[in-house]
């Protein structure tokens, strides 16, 4: 199945930046079908996972995070870029594979030892992961586990988060 999902995704050069070649899942989400098997493969890969919620990384995680949030029956936690959430947040600094940047999530959005699955739509280096996994144990949750539907194995990101937070990410697709 990743093959038929690999083909609904586009390469565009040179974006956000020259030499960075971005992944546009924009093509995929425009096939019922395919959004549907995105969500059904990924909670076949945590069924047996037990999860309180779905925290997911603005803003392409979210289209999936919702999705599975909904289709667990568990709250939708929203990790924001910096500045974009109305409310008490805790943030986390990082490094991306072309830059830094800092995410946020609300103070009151985990209760202690809730289990969180953290949603993205691509794993590259592991900081967004990173970051995200790092504010959930720090308003007192536990990383249940980390999707993704497209991995850069050639970026180390798995590696990254299995030794930062010592959880085996899952995807989807591998470049």
């Amino acid at each position: 199945m990743s093959e038929k999902l690999k083909s609904l995704l586009r390469d565009v050069p040179d974006f956000p930046k020259p030499g960075i070649v971005f992944k546009d899942i924009t093509p995929l989400l425009a096939v019922p079908e395919a959004r549907a098997e995105v969500v059904k493969l990924i909670l076949d890969q945590f069924k047996s996972t037990p999860v309180d919620a779905i925290a997911a990384v603005e803003a392409r995680g979210f289209l999936f995070g919702t999705l599975l949030a909904e289709a667990m029956q568990v709250p939708f936690i929203p990790i924001r870029k910096a500045g974009k959430l109305p409310y008490h947040t805790i943030k986390e600094e990082y490094q991306l594979e072309y830059g830094t940047a800092t995410i946020e999530m609300h103070t009151d959005a985990i209760k202690p030892g809730w289990k969180v699955l953290i949603h993205d739509d691509l794993l590259a280096t592991g900081g967004t992961a990173c970051a995200s996994g790092s504010l959930v144990k720090k308003l007192g949750g536990v990383v249940a586990g980390f999707s993704f539907l497209i991995n850069l194995s050639f970026l180390e990101g798995e590696k990254e988060i299995r030794e930062k937070l010592g959880v085996s990410p899952r995807h989807l697709i591998s470049y």
